[in-house]
């Protein structure tokens, strides 16, 4: 299985398999051997183990639905006590796998293993707990997983730093280091006598997830000083959060600077529209990514899209208000619809007309798609009751989620063509 693992990555650095069907926040299961004493296990949420005269030392330990298989898949490999975990960012699907190796040295007499992690981390695991409703409901909605219940209790590190920590077990010296991108508690390990970097999700093979729609602040600009420092360490194993390893100086060079170079462009090209009075709206119509570099197998938007970064670097440097003075003491949704409807004749023209765009769609995510999402969307809210106008929308955002290529968007979508049906 190992060598699977490293062909698969070969493939799709070749782009002989695409990340549209290797998705990158999956679960592909098995084990890679990357070096002498380090092995890589491809999760729903990656984790990656060193061995040391210690004990294993794990970057991640994954999330609730592979933690035991994740483990097997360790244990077949070696059967050393766990030492320590580290926690590349407070993300559930990569610190929930420690409750399983923690039992298993209780039940053998095994001295407990330590976690450590960014000083930032347990504020995000307090937020959670304040937040756990809201954040049930937005990963439901994200990943279509009915029913999901967001947890509330969490196995806290037992050591934090600030800004770098040197750790040593056994015979293997360990660098943490603190960055800002996805969140602002990430921490990449470096392993300088073997070139290892695990980067957490700094890099997921997919276009940097630093404009989700539906969670908290993301550091697109940050997030590229750190890539150019993770380049400046000259790794020559880049151990990622999602997604298969990169194996290679020049390979990993590429793909770190890549990514660097893509969010720079979004991140300067916006504040150039911010800097010169424009709107929001013109930002997110008007900044193009570089299309030699979304060409790139790793980099193309099948979990986030550089659309969305747009509006959080918006967010991060200009605040919430858009630009349009209407927009900022809005009308209740509802009202503004019953008005167009009224004006326009009645909700179901609204609906009509956003089946006409529809028709006449490309199949891609074209200017006729996003008005006839605006129109039927309108139809709803001014008729919520008329099972017509309902089904109108379902159709109209299931070809928004067809046409859609990332997770982002296509959850939304998904969801909005559920809530129409019901």
């Amino acid at each position: 299985m190992a060598q699977d693992v490293l062909e698969l990555a070969d493939q799709l650095w070749r782009g002989e398999v695409s990340t549209t069907d290797i998705h990158p926040v999956g679960n592909l299961g098995g084990l890679a051997e990357i070096c002498e004493g380090v092995v890589f296990v491809p999760a729903f949420g990656n984790v990656s183990a060193f061995s040391t005269q210690d004990g294993l030392v794990l970057a991640d330990t994954g999330s609730t639905f592979v933690a035991q298989a994740v483990h097997s898949q360790l244990r077949r490999w070696s059967g050393q006590r766990l030492a320590a975990a580290i926690y590349s960012h407070g993300h559930i699907d990569h610190v929930f796998g420690t409750a399983v190796w923690e039992a298993e040295s209780a039940e053998r007499g095994w001295r407990a293993p330590v976690v450590l992690a960014h000083e930032a981390l347990p504020h995000r695991f307090d937020r959670y707990v304040r937040t756990a409703g809201y954040n049930g409901i937005i990963n439901e909605r994200q990943f279509g997983l009915k029913g999901l219940r967001w947890p509330v209790e969490y196995r806290y590190p037992d050591r934090t730093y600030r800004d770098e920590l040197g750790v040593s077990f056994g015979d293997l010296e360990f660098l943490l280091r603190h960055e800002k991108g996805e969140t602002d508690d990430h921490t990449v390990t470096w392993l300088a006598s073997k070139r290892v970097l695990c980067c957490g999700d700094l890099f997921i093979w997919a276009s940097p997830n630093a404009g989700n729609p539906q969670k908290v602040q993301r550091y697109p600009a940050e997030w590229a000083a750190a890539l150019r420092r993770m380049v400046a360490l000259e790794p020559e194993y880049l151990l990622p959060g999602h997604g298969v390893p990169v194996i290679g100086a020049g390979r990993v060079r590429q793909a770190l600077t890549d990514t660097a170079e893509l969010l720079e462009s979004l991140v300067e090209q916006t504040l150039a529209i911010m800097n010169a009075g424009g709107r929001l709206d013109e930002a997110i119509h008007g900044v193009v990514p570089p299309p030699a570099l979304m060409e790139r197998p790793y980099l193309r938007p099948v979990y986030d899209e550089p659309e969305f970064v747009v509006r959080n670097v918006w967010r991060q440097y200009g605040g919430w208000w858009d630009g349009n003075p209407a927009c900022l003491k809005p009308a209740a949704e509802r009202a503004l619809a019953g008005e167009l409807a009224g004006l326009a004749g009645g909700a179901r023209v609204l609906a009509d007309r956003a089946l006409t765009l529809i028709d006449g769609a490309a199949g891609d995510f074209s200017e006729p798609l996003r008005l006839a999402a605006h129109l039927a969307e309108l139809a709803w809210l001014a008729a919520p009751d008329d099972q017509a106008i309902g089904a109108v929308r379902r159709q109209v955002f299931t070809a928004c989620e067809n046409a859609a290529t990332s997770t982002m968007a296509k959850g939304v979508f998904r969801w909005a063509a559920r809530e129409s049906a019901s």
